[in-house]
């Protein structure tokens, strides 16, 4: 049976795994410094001494990254550009599932002892920064100078008609003036001498401390301040791949589409520490439970976190990724 744009319940089921593989191993580099696959009941000293990241924004970069790498899957001229570079631990999860990081870390091997390797150095002396950093692969710039990547996805484009690039923004990210005066470049590069761009704004409400203005507007506003740019907007709600499939089948017959990804801050996270509200909230933008090295609650709290990726049904030891 077919549903979407030529996927499969089967497709569908990939992308979700895809994602679910994602996340896991972003919340395990998070946290995680023994006790990678749960073979036992968390205990403090699994835990990361100093836990530092950033998790808001990760889900919905796993998810975007998932389902364009479907979409793009038989594409060589296809190229994904990161704008919020603090979800670095969602991006070096996709790049240690594709293998891409191996090629330029070979102890980052897609096995557990990869797995133990990527989050053991996640935010660690020496190890992998928090950010995005010159030892990822094919990164251009730092994370953390928000405001870029939309200039540079069009820096991209200039000369190369065959390359197709996804940017995928923030929307505190969208704040700034470089990435609003970014959006004038669809109409200054546009022609056949150049290659496609397609911005993709992950509206998940918040920043590092409250919430973003783009957010806070009205639907019609936000697709009306879009169009204004000269882009046709097209919105997705929600992580589901058939819609997300959809948009981008969609995006691909525009000149000049712009997708606003919808998505939850936090989403698939905790959804209330301590009694306060977190998936939702700028309380997940960095680490959600700071607190899981010495509070049996919140330690709790990660374990069953990380149980309802059901990471054992994907990465079986003995057999490896089933993604």
């Amino acid at each position: 049976m077919e549903t979407g744009v030529g996927m499969s319940f089967h497709d569908i089921d990939k992308i979700n795994r895809r994602v679910r593989a994602a996340d896991y191993l972003t919340v395990a580099q998070l946290f995680l410094i023994n006790n990678f696959l749960l073979e036992k009941p968390l205990s403090p000293a699994d835990i990361k001494p100093r836990l530092l990241g950033h998790w808001g924004t990760c889900h919905g970069i796993n998810v975007a990254y998932s389902n364009l790498h479907y979409y793009f899957k038989n594409s060589i001229d296809f190229q994904f550009i990161l704008g919020p570079g603090h979800g670095f631990p969602a991006l070096q999860a996709n790049l240690f599932l594709d293998g891409d990081l191996e090629k330029v870390d070979k102890k980052a091997t897609r096995t557990l002892s990869g797995i133990e390797y990527i989050c053991k150095n996640f935010s660690f002396p020496d190890g992998y920064p928090s950010h995005s950093s010159p030892m990822t692969p094919r990164v251009v710039t730092e994370g953390g100078e928000l405001g870029y990547a939309l200039g540079t996805a069009y820096g991209v484009a200039l000369g190369h008609p065959e390359k197709t690039i996804a940017v995928m923004l923030g929307d505190g990210e969208f704040e700034t003036g470089t990435c609003l005066a970014s959006l004038n470049f669809s109409k200054l590069i546009s022609g056949k001498n150049n290659g496609r761009v397609l911005p993709i704004l992950a509206l998940n409400g918040y920043k590092i401390s409250g919430p973003t203005v783009f957010f806070r507007k009205s639907e019609r506003e936000q697709m009306e301040m879009i169009r204004g740019f000269g882009f046709t907007p097209i919105m997705i709600e929600g992580d589901n791949p058939e819609k997300f499939q959809h948009a981008l089948h969609e995006a691909s017959k525009l000149d000049d589409p712009f997708i606003i990804f919808k998505i939850e801050k936090g989403h698939t996270g905790p959804e209330e520490v301590d009694g306060q509200k977190v998936a939702g909230n700028y309380l997940a933008h960095q680490i959600p439970l700071p607190l899981a090295k010495t509070d049996p609650t919140q330690l709790a709290q990660l374990e069953e976190w990380l149980k309802g990726y059901h990471f054992n049904e994907i990465y079986i030891e003995e057999k490896g990724f089933t993604i």
